[in-house]
């Protein structure tokens, strides 16, 4: 499983392994080389005195005793010098052995068939031991401390620069158009090389948002002409002689001219940033503009079978984009009214808001948090519409500052719900 740490933790992390691979590294040596030092100096200890000893010996003075922690037999002496059976079966030179409780280094030397052992004590040795290894780890714990102290300066000094980028990063958005590049605040380094990809990705971004305003302006503005010949053809034919039949028809395509004029108005605006989108479009309620398109889809929704709800709760004077209010609320409607066989159909104006409600075939739970994508469709066996419905809701939503739910209805349908802010909110 991997472990997420920030950049910085993970070079505490680095540099307090580092310091503590060392660290025991050298603890251990040194250990190793006081043992064999010692050792060796023990062996060399015990052989000179053992060979002193037997010079007084070969002189017959038997009243010498050896050093207090030491201890001297012979083999066949009398009294204290008296070898006891376990030393006699010791081999030439240094070893050591237990006696009893105790543990001792032993230079065992044989002079004319006769055998001599000197026994050194280690208590004196174990108890240096036990202090040089108090010592070592003390050093080894606090040079770990001090790995992590430095380790953490060494991190905000590393990480400085990065953490000035990351903040400039997030804050370009706010300054798009304006910000100025970001490289030559930085050295000729791993983060200046940093900054450079980033001013390099973030002119990209630039040419291709002003490439996708340019042309959904371009198309908006070229559709205009043609829609405005089909609503004026349209008028001159309903004032004309027609039949019933072709009257409903030039009816349906005036009404359909007029969607499409909208929607063209929506992504006109939707081009432009927000305070340019506010300059210059006009302004309706809340109610103006649900009862404009109550007229317009209550017809459609009733020849349709269903039942539909108008609950107009809402006299607030608050003034709002109508070409984006009205695009959101008629396409809501109009999803509606294509998904829903039989049932209701239902608008219901909040003091805050609106919700759209529909008895139809609702949506499935694997794909609720996906309907508001590009080319996402509730029912993909219905053959019309492209699935960019919901998704030019969602993206109005944002551009104004509103918000939009989906919600599931029992025991089918769905509920719409969208929260509007007002221009001191935005």
């Amino acid at each position: 499983m991997e472990f997420k740490q920030s950049l910085s933790r993970r070079i505490i992390i680095v540099f307090a392994l580092m310091s503590a691979f060392v660290a025991g590294v050298f603890a251990i040596g040194i250990v190793a080389t006081v043992h064999v030092v010692e050792r060796r100096l023990t062996t060399m200890s015990l052989g000179g005195n053992l060979h002193r000893l037997l010079l007084v010996d070969n002189a017959d003075d038997w009243r010498h005793r050896p050093e207090k922690d030491e201890l001297f037999y012979i083999d066949g002496g009398d009294g204290d010098l008296s070898m006891p059976d376990e030393l006699k079966t010791l081999p030439i030179g240094f070893q050591e052995l237990t006696l009893g409780p105790r543990t001792y280094f032993a230079m065992v030397a044989q002079v004319d068939g006769r055998q001599y052992v000197l026994l050194r004590d280690q208590e004196g040795m174990e108890q240096r031991a036990h202090v040089l290894f108090i010592v070592v780890g003390a050093g080894f714990l606090l040079s770990i401390a001090l790995a992590i102290m430095l380790g953490g300066l060494l991190a905000r000094r590393v990480m400085a620069p990065v953490i000035r980028l990351a903040r400039q990063v997030r804050h370009r958005d706010k300054m798009l158009g304006l910000a100025p590049p970001l490289s030559p605040d930085y050295a000729a380094d791993e983060v200046g090389e940093l900054a450079r990809s980033f001013d390099e990705t973030l002119s990209k971004l630039r040419a291709a948002l002003n490439r996708e305003q340019m042309f959904t302006s371009d198309v908006s503005h070229e559709l205009r002409t043609p829609l405005m010949i089909l609503a004026s053809s349209c008028d001159l034919l309903i004032a004309s002689e027609l039949d019933e039949r072709s009257r409903r028809q030039v009816t349906r395509i005036a009404r359909a001219t007029d969607g499409m004029s909208q929607l063209v108005e929506t992504f006109l605006l939707l081009a432009r940033d927000r305070e340019s989108a506010g300059r210059g479009s006009s302004s309706a309620t809340l109610r103006k503009t649900a009862d404009e398109l109550v007229d317009i889809w209550a017809r459609q929704i009733e020849a349709k079978g269903l039942q539909f709800v108008y609950v107009p709760n809402n006299d607030s004077p608050v003034l709002y984009n109508q070409a984006f209010l009205h695009s959101v609320m008629g396409n809501l409607l109009r999803n509606a009214w294509h998904y829903t066989d039989d049932g209701f159909v239902s608008l219901t104006l909040t003091p805050t808001g609106f919700f759209v409600e529909d008895s139809g075939i609702g949506i499935p739970e694997e794909k609720r948090n996906a309907m508001f994508q590009p080319f996402v469709r509730g029912d993909e066996q219905r053959g019309e519409g492209l699935g960019l419905g919901l998704s030019l809701v969602q993206r109005i939503c944002v551009n104004q500052g509103w918000s939009v739910s989906l919600t599931s209805r029992e025991p089918h349908g769905c509920r719409f719900t969208v929260e509007l802010a007002t221009a001191a909110e935005r």
